[in-house]
């Protein structure tokens, strides 16, 4: 009976620690706190060392857990990568997620043998464990602060936080294999097996996504089976390609990325499903490695565990990422914003488990100064990121709005979704705004009538209006259905105070307002400007600052940019040139 009231005891208190973690993430919210470090503070306070006294030093469980969680957050990630988001950034991230990783643990050991005094092997065991940016901190603080990064960099970071796991979870394993059995494994045998780890997770990846794609298609299963349908198929690539000495990691992100890129029914669905248990993963793996933790330990190793954590965030991660993206023209920048988010989180414990489930030497200095640098991690690079969104320039100027909108699914197609929106009194699509080509008005609901929009219906406020969009593009659709102050807000935020076609001169924007330009660039229109300064995808809300004004890409052609808003960011040195304004009103606006 005791048996049995310990487990009731042990349920309610792992229940009562994640309401407690949810509970005070809502107030972490008001400060701008990471989310994830809420967690594992919360898991350090209970273990041990605080004041919960949790006795817990079960690695075997730990390990087991971790592997379980991970696997589901990396195929959460996996699903929610878009085929479209390797253009152009394929090899540059798949560098960065192989080759950056060893340099970062190459870098990160050689500090770690002279900060901590460790043997050359075992110095390159620490650097391996914390190499790694974590794809469930990446996913969920760029989610929770409400980041719209430009399309290269969002793409660039999350590819390469899910897939470079794998590569430190292989190197991690292989040198701690290595240090228990040195004379068992040679280095060629080394590079045979990270060959064979590679090649067989790749292709079971593979095979298992596209078996689970298309039995989610024939099988006619509910909405809540096809979640567990999923997950189970999931867990089943993990493991079966584990047990065939394949890297079950990226076998798993691989049969993520190609499940979420096959026509699956009411996948918008099995996404929010998928939403509460990567949740719950993640809450779990940090409440329990916070549970591992003792501080204590440290003793003498903290201040070189601290100074181990700042050359990581301050050398090794911005050498590594630079020496891999800078041959493929990426700018200083979207450099300096990828180097500062190599946040470490969960993955980095995790991997620290490792050494203490083999008893190798010095395994638990190894766990002790990982949970140091995730912990300066989660506190330094997490608590900026938004901050250095904004002054690197690489986040789109967006905020959410309270604005009701509906997202649904198509069955039969993933490019678009059915966006749903309440028409506000006085928004601005009831006035001269017009929806963007690629959205397309499906129907209106009025009065509990439906009404086709072929039949001519212009709507009207109260209407709930329904329409046909990417869903990467549905939140620029927020603004034309807000009401009148926010709507007016936000298009002013966005695009600034005034607007105007792409095709007017460079130089006669710059002779009116006063700007610093190159000569060699005045003949150019606004359009061929923004195309050579942004070599990609040019995106609505792309900016290019010309002294005091902002030029912000404001409509989209299929040629490039179509309209251009302006924002004076100092009016009295943009318009210190009154001399000049009647002509250049008449060439700047004198097509309108």
């Amino acid at each position: 009976m005791n048996a049995i009231h310990h487990t009731y005891w042990l349920l309610a208190g792992a229940a009562a620690l994640v309401l407690v973690g949810i509970g005070s993430s809502l107030v972490a919210r008001r400060f701008g706190a990471p989310l994830l470090l809420v967690f594992l503070v919360l898991g350090m306070l209970a273990g041990g060392d605080g004041p919960g006294g949790i006795q817990f030093d079960d690695y075997a469980t730990t390990y087991r857990i971790g592997s379980l969680a991970l696997a589901i957050i990396l195929f959460d990630g996996g699903l929610r990568t878009r085929r479209e988001s390797f253009r152009g950034v394929f090899a540059p991230t798949l560098l960065l997620a192989t080759v950056g990783v060893v340099i970062t643990a190459g870098l990160t050991g050689v500090a770690a043998h002279w900060l901590l005094g460790l043997g050359a092997v075992e110095a390159f065991l620490l650097g391996a464990v914390v190499a790694s940016t974590d794809a469930a901190a990446v996913f969920f603080l760029l989610r929770a602060g409400g980041l719209q990064l430009r399309s290269r960099v969002g793409s660039t970071l999350e590819i390469e936080s899910s897939a470079n796991d794998p590569v430190a979870v292989l190197l991690t394993t292989l040198l701690a294999e290595y240090l228990a059995t040195p004379a068992g494994l040679a280095p060629s045998a080394f590079v045979l097996e990270l060959v064979a780890q590679f090649g067989v997770g790749a292709l079971a990846g593979a095979a298992g996504g596209f078996a689970i794609a298309a039995a989610m298609r024939k099988l006619p299963l509910s909405g809540g089976l096809a979640a567990l349908f999923l997950i189970a198929g999931a867990i089943l690539v993990f493991g079966a390609t584990g047990a065939l000495h394949g890297s079950a990691f990226l076998a798993v992100y691989v049969a993520g990325v190609i499940v979420g890129n096959r026509n699956i029914p009411g996948f918008v669905n099995l996404l929010s499903v998928l939403d509460a248990g990567t949740w719950l993963c993640q809450i779990v793996m940090f409440l329990v490695l916070g549970l591992l933790a003792t501080p204590h330990a440290l003793d003498d190793a903290l201040w070189p565990a601290l100074g181990l954590a700042a050359f990581l965030m301050l050398v090794g991660r911005p050498l590594a990422v630079t020496a891999c993206l800078a041959p493929f023209r990426y700018g200083k920048r979207e450099i300096g914003f990828i180097a500062w988010v190599g946040l470490r989180g969960a993955v980095g414990i995790f991997l620290a488990s490792i050494p203490m489930l083999m008893r190798l030497p010095h395994a638990a200095l190894i766990f002790n100064v990982a949970f140091v640098v995730v912990l300066v991690s989660l506190l330094v690079q997490g608590w900026t990121l938004g901050l250095a969104a904004r002054l690197l320039d690489v986040a789109l100027p967006h905020r959410d709005r309270e604005v009701r909108r509906v997202e649904l699914d198509l069955p039969g197609s993933l490019a678009r979704e059915l966006v749903g929106y309440e028409v506000a009194p006085g928004a601005a699509i009831l006035g001269r705004a017009v929806l963007p080509n690629w959205a397309q008005l499906a129907l209106i609901v009025r009065g509990g009538e439906i009404l086709m929009p072929e039949a001519g219906s212009a709507l009207a406020a109260n209407d709930h209006a329904y329409m046909l969009a990417p869903p990467g593009r549905v939140y620029r659709l927020d603004w034309l259905f807000a009401p009148p102050d926010e709507a007016r807000e936000a298009e002013r935020e966005m695009f600034g105070e005034f607007s105007f076609d792409a095709d007017v001169r460079l130089g006669d924007v710059a002779e009116f307002y006063a700007l610093p330009i190159r000569p060699k660039d005045a003949p150019l229109t606004l359009a061929e400007h923004f195309a050579k300064r942004f070599e990609h995808t040019i995106e609505v809300g792309d900016r290019v600052r010309l002294g005091p004004v902002t030029l912000v890409a404001r409509e989209l052609s299929d040629d490039g940019v179509a309209k251009v808003g302006l924002k004076l960011e100092r009016l009295g040195k943009a318009l210190a040139r009154p001399a000049n304004w009647f002509g250049g009103i008449a060439r700047l606006f004198g097509r309108h």
